[in-house]
C-alpha cells in the first residue's frame, strides 16, 4: 500500500482489504460512468490478476473480488494505466459523489449536472483539506432526473430546484428538507466552505455529518457558514420535489432527451458481473450505443444514446448476457451482501439464499422488496429495504419490515424462518399481481 494512502477497512482503488475469497479491490467510477476501454481494463485485470468475479456497488462504483495474492501492485498498476484512479493516492477515498446513471440523459431532468459533477470531483481531489475526510463520507448531486436513487443517506446533497438554483441539505435533517436555496454558480464555493467547516468542527469520532448534527442544529451549522461566504444564503422555500421516486430498480427501455434516442437498463443478478460478461457489455455499449456504461445504484447497467430502432436489440442481447432487462424478473427486487461463502462476519450464505428465494417467488408470483443480510452490518444496501432477512444460523433468518416508527431494519414479524418458510409467507402476502408499495 503506497504510504499516502491511509488504513481503512474500506477497500479502494489503491487498498485491496482482504476476505475470505481473496482481495477486494473497489473502483470509484466519476458520476458512475465506464467507458468501454475501461471496462476491458478491469475485465482482463480481473480474469489474470483475479477471480473474474466483479460487483457492481449501492453507490454506482465496481469492486474487483478474489484479487490472487502478489498480484496486488500489478493489478492496480494495470488499473491506473486505464485512468480508473485518482490523480493523487490520497484522494482515492474522497471521490465519493453520486449521480444518477442518467444524468444529462434524463428527459425529466431540471438541470444537467456533470459539469458541476467535475468541478465536485475536482475539488475533493485538489484540496488536500479534503483527504482528510471520512472514506463513507458521500455527496449527492440530483438533477432531478426520475432514474435516480434518492433513498440513499448522504452527508450532503444538492438537488436541483430549476436550470439557475439548487436546494441544498445535509444528513441529519428531518425527511430531506432543504435547509438553504442557492445559485448554481455559487454550488462550488459553498460545498467548499462546508466541507473546510465540517473537518474543523467535527471531531475524530464525528466521521459523518449526521454525527456533528446530534451535537450542534443545522441552523448553527449554516450561521457559521454564513460567515465563510461573501454572498448570502438563501432560505429554502420550496421542498425538494423529485419527479418520480423508483421504489424498485428499473429495467427495461426508457425515452431519452435527445430525439431518436433512448436508454436501455439491466440488472446484475444480486449486484454481481462476471469479467466475460463486462467484455460482452463493452462491445455492446461499443456497437449499439454511445461507447459507456453508466452503473446504477440498483446494481445495474445503463446504456445511453442508443437508436430507438436498435433498443429491441440491445434488451435481446443483455438477457442473452444473463442480465436482467425486464421488471418482472423477481431478482430485480432482491438484495444480498457476500455471505458466509466470502465474508467472515456472515452467518449465512445469503447469495445462495437469494438465488432460491429467487426461484421460489417465480413459482408464486409475489415480487417483494428483501434484503438478505448475513450480519447485521448491512453493507449490501445503504438503504432500507421495505423488507430484511437478517441471518441468526446458516438456515433461519429474522424477518422485518421497514415502518416509520421502527429504527434499524424495521418492526421483527418472525423471530425466526427458512428460506423455503420465508417465500411462502411472501407468498400470502404479496400474490401475484400485487409488489410492495
Amino acid at each position: 500500500m503506497p504510504a499516502s494512502v491511509r488504513p481503512s477497512a474500506c477497500p479502494g482503488l489503491l487498498r485491496i482489504v482482504p476476505a475470505l475469497d481473496g482481495g477486494i479491490c473497489r473502483v470509484k467510477l466519476p458520476g458512475g460512468v465506464l467507458r468501454s476501454t475501461q471496462a476491458r481494463a478491469i475485465a482482463e485485470a480481473a480474469l489474470h490478476k483475479a477471480s473474474g468475479v466483479l460487483e457492481l456497488t449501492n453507490r454506482s462504483n465496481l469492486q474487483i473480488r478474489g484479487v490472487l495474492p502478489g498480484q496486488e501492485a500489478p493489478l492496480i498498476d494495470a488499473l491506473l494505466a486505464a485512468g480508473l484512479g485518482p490523480r493523487v493516492a490520497a484522494a482515492d477515498d474522497v471521490r465519493n459523489l453520486m449521480l444518477s446513471p442518467a444524468a444529462g440523459l434524463d428527459p425529466q431532468a431540471r438541470m444537467d449536472v456533470r459539469p458541476l459533477a467535475s468541478q465536485l470531483l475536482d475539488l475533493l481531489q485538489d484540496t488536500p483539506a479534503l483527504h482528510a475526510l471520512s472514506p463513507k463520507f458521500a455527496l449527492q448531486l440530483d438533477g432531478g432526473e426520475a432514474l435516480a436513487m434518492r433513498e440513499h443517506p448522504h452527508d450532503l446533497w444538492l438537488a436541483a430546484e430549476n436550470e439557475q438554483h439548487l436546494l441544498l441539505g445535509l444528513a441529519g435533517c428531518p425527511g430531506d428538507t432543504p435547509l438553504v436555496r442557492i445559485e448554481a454558480s455559487q454550488a462550488l464555493e459553498v460545498v467548499r466552505e462546508l466541507l473546510l467547516l465540517f473537518l474543523e468542527r467535527a471531531t475524530p469520532e464525528q466521521s459523518r455529518m449526521r454525527h456533528l448534527l446530534a451535537q450542534i442544529t443545522p441552523s448553527e451549522l449554516l450561521q457559521q457558514l454564513q460567515a465563510r461566504l461573501a454572498f448570502p444564503l438563501q432560505p429554502a422555500a420550496n421542498p425538494r420535489q423529485p419527479a418520480v421516486v423508483h421504489q424498485s430498480a428499473p429495467a427495461g427501455i426508457y425515452p431519452q432527451a435527445q430525439t431518436g434516442l433512448c436508454m436501455v437498463v439491466a440488472g446484475a443478478q444480486l449486484g454481481r458481473l462476471h469479467a466475460e460478461q463486462l467484455l460482452t457489455l463493452a462491445e455492446l455499449s461499443e456497437r449499439l450505443g454511445d461507447s459507456e456504461l453508466h452503473l446504477t445504484p440498483w446494481q445495474g447497467v445503463l446504456l445511453g444514446n442508443v437508436a430507438k430502432e436498435r433498443a429491441d436489440e440491445l434488451l435481446a442481447a443483455l438477457s442473452e448476457l444473463d442480465l436482467l432487462p425486464h421488471l418482472d424478473e423477481p431478482l430485480l427486487g432482491l438484495v444480498a451482501c457476500t455471505g458466509s461463502a466470502a465474508c467472515a462476519r456472515g452467518l449465512a450464505d445469503s447469495k445462495h439464499h437469494a438465488l432460491h428465494l429467487a426461484e421460489l417467488l417465480r413459482a408464486n408470483g409475489a415480487r417483494p422488496q428483501v434484503h438478505l443480510s448475513a450480519c447485521p452490518r448491512s453493507c449490501a444496501s445503504a438503504r432500507v429495504q421495505p423488507y430484511t432477512l437478517l441471518a441468526s444460523t446458516p438456515d433461519h433468518y429474522q424477518l422485518y419490515q421497514r415502518t416509520p416508527e421502527a429504527p434499524g431494519f424495521g418492526r421483527l414479524l418472525v423471530p425466526a424462518m427458512t428460506i423455503d418458510e420465508a417465500g411462502a409467507w411472501f407468498a400470502r402476502q404479496h400474490p401475484a399481481g400485487k409488489p410492495d408499495a
